[in-house]
């Protein structure tokens, strides 16, 4: 059973890094833009429940994924909403909401993954936990401001 939530979480997780991708890198309008959103959506969902069942299941050794899957998937909830019910201002929570929530999704990945690559984890681990938003913080900012003038 464990398996069965692991190679999920494993395999949602992956087609959410590269729909993430495609949405970001994507004209924004119908079409690519939407669809791979709302494939980078719904394996969230799968993403965030797995990542709940799997850190209670192992809650010594990953009760940080289920701080992560929270707060990340509360970020992907509310950009996928705004999108969908278009409230006032609605473009910020879009492009926040999403971009934060690829933040939260690379930062688990990265800090999962990193105790198992050589030289990479011989470097400090709160690095790795910090990059990704040090990185991605500037870019949800830069995107902003290129939307800024858009009303919709």
């Amino acid at each position: 059973m464990i398996s069965l939530f692991l190679f999920t979480h494993i395999i949602t997780g992956v087609i959410c890094l590269v729909s993430g991708v495609f949405a970001m890198s994507s004209r924004k309008k119908k079409g690519i833009h939407t669809v791979s959103g709302e494939i980078y959506h719904w394996s969230y969902v799968f993403v965030f429940v797995t990542a709940v069942v799997l850190s209670m299941l192992h809650w010594d050794e990953s009760a940080y994924l289920f701080y992560i899957g929270v707060f990340s998937y509360a970020l992907a909830m509310l950009g996928y909403l705004s999108a969908k019910m278009k409230w006032k201002n609605w473009l910020g929570s879009h492009i926040g909401g999403m971009l934060g929530s690829y933040i939260g999704i690379v930062t688990a990945t990265i800090v999962v993954n990193v105790p198992k690559i050589p030289i990479l984890n011989e470097l400090p681990t709160l690095l790795f936990w910090f990059l990704p938003t040090l990185i991605g913080t500037p870019f949800i900012f830069k995107v902003g401001q290129k939307y800024k003038s858009i009303k919709k």
